[in-house]
């Protein structure tokens, strides 16, 4: 059989499943990105004659790829959120953002280095690529639709969607700074921290974040308080998502900033537009449904790339890494990041857990490797891929009855202090 023939098939039964597998697997312990991966695995396996997806060898496309499924993400994410963004309201995501991921990416430096023998650019670009929750396939965990019912929007979804939009653009600043050490090497061991700091710290946030705010309110008072612009936007239905995403990001791009910040920043922002209006729930349809569509396609090639071995190079020391990461690391940091907050206990530890992996840290890792040399490129990505894999997993499977049991606490908490 032609290998073209047989992906044009996949592709549109891979669509065709993320359309209506997350309504058939509902609160069931299963998510369709187990379902996709295990797919990609058995069709890459299977002798149709299908290319060996090799992420390392093509570093652009899977940067392309993954950078464009995030940004929409993003931007779904942001329009999802009902809350308006405060100190108090916010303290959540802020205490994650600023507390958890940190520590995140030093435990996981750490580990690179001593237990991986990773050279130290090396282990920080680890503790960077594994450090953001990803917005793509976190969706068991997250809000739903804008203007839904004040239960989806509890502390454990609202502060994982919230954290997922932010810390994709803010995990930036360190992937950076592992390509700076990469490019100064031992030579140059400090002297890249100045400019680093003024650059990728300092400069690319205050742009993504001004760019972010200046976007969403344009592209909102052009949909709800222009007549003329609102008739034809809602005749386009929600490609206006999609348009504003690409706008958005490639203009900050453009001026040297952070488009994965003013990307949520501005979705949050249009979603103060007109809060109550219909159309908001039009525009988060079509970015999740683009979202889905493409990250099914993703997974897919991800299940392709451990048949093609990118695994390969996996050892124990990495094995451990990733396992140490998902079920160690990132538990405590979130733990400790929610300590003296209003939130229950078995919610502080729902969060902290659920600090799911993957396309972001494809993304990521295939943008350094695009910008800088590491040395153990072949073992940064088999690490990756383990603990992407493991994240879908063991996530995956967990995500429904924990979120299930945490709302049925809270509906009986609620009764008992109506009563």
């Amino acid at each position: 059989m032609d290998g073209y023939t047989v992906t044009l098939v996949g592709v549109g039964a891979a669509i065709f499943g993320a359309s209506v597998l997350p309504l058939l697997l509902s609160d069931r312990p299963l998510s369709f990105p187990i379902i996709y991966v295990a797919l990609g695995v058995g069709l890459f396996s299977l002798p149709l004659g299908l290319p060996v997806i090799d992420p390392l060898a093509e570093g652009l496309a899977a940067e392309r790829a993954t950078e464009l499924v995030v940004i929409v993400s993003l931007m779904g994410a942001g329009l999802k959120l009902d809350r308006v963004a405060g100190w108090r309201t916010w303290q959540i995501p802020w205490r994650l953002i600023v507390i958890a991921m940190p520590l995140t990416i030093a435990g996981t430096a750490v580990l690179g280095w001593w237990l991986g023998a990773l050279v130290p650019a090396s282990a920080l670009l680890l503790g960077s690529v594994l450090a953001p929750t990803d917005p793509v396939l976190a969706g068991d965990v997250q809000v739903g639709p804008p203007g839904g019912s004040p239960v989806g929007e509890d502390d454990v979804r609202f502060g994982l969607t919230a954290e997922a939009g932010l810390n994709d653009g803010m995990a930036f600043p360190f992937a950076n700074a592992a390509i700076a050490m990469a490019l100064a090497g031992s030579s140059g061991l400090t002297s890249w921290i100045g400019g680093w700091f003024i650059e990728d710290v300092a400069i690319k946030i205050a742009v993504g974040l001004v760019m972010g705010l200046i976007g969403g309110r344009a592209i909102g008072t052009a949909l709800f308080r222009l007549t003329t612009t609102r008739r034809v936007a809602e005749s386009a239905e929600g490609l206006v998502a999609l348009a504003t995403t690409l706008l958005v990001y490639g203009v900050t791009e453009m001026a040297h900033g952070y488009g994965f910040i003013a990307v949520f920043v501005a979705a949050c922002t249009l979603r103060n537009h007109e809060r109550d209006h219909e159309y908001h729930e039009v525009l988060h349809a079509s970015a999740e449904s683009i979202e889905r569509l493409i990250s099914a396609v993703l997974l897919l090639l991800l299940g392709g790339a451990i048949v093609g071995g990118v695994l390969g190079p996996l050892g124990i020391a990495e094995a451990a890494i990733a396992l140490a990461l998902v079920l160690v690391i990132r538990p405590l940091a979130g733990w400790l990041a929610l300590l003296r907050t209003t939130t229950p206990r078995r919610e502080r530890w729902a969060i902290a857990f659920f600090g799911i992996r993957g396309m972001g840290s494809v993304y990521y890792l295939a943008y350094a490797l695009n910008h800088a040399s590491f040395d153990g490129a072949e073992q940064l990505w088999a690490t990756v891929a383990f603990t992407i894999v493991v994240s879908v997993v063991l996530h995956g499977v967990t995500a429904a009855p924990v979120i299930a049991r945490l709302d049925a606490r809270r509906c009986t908490t609620r009764r008992e202090s109506g009563s």
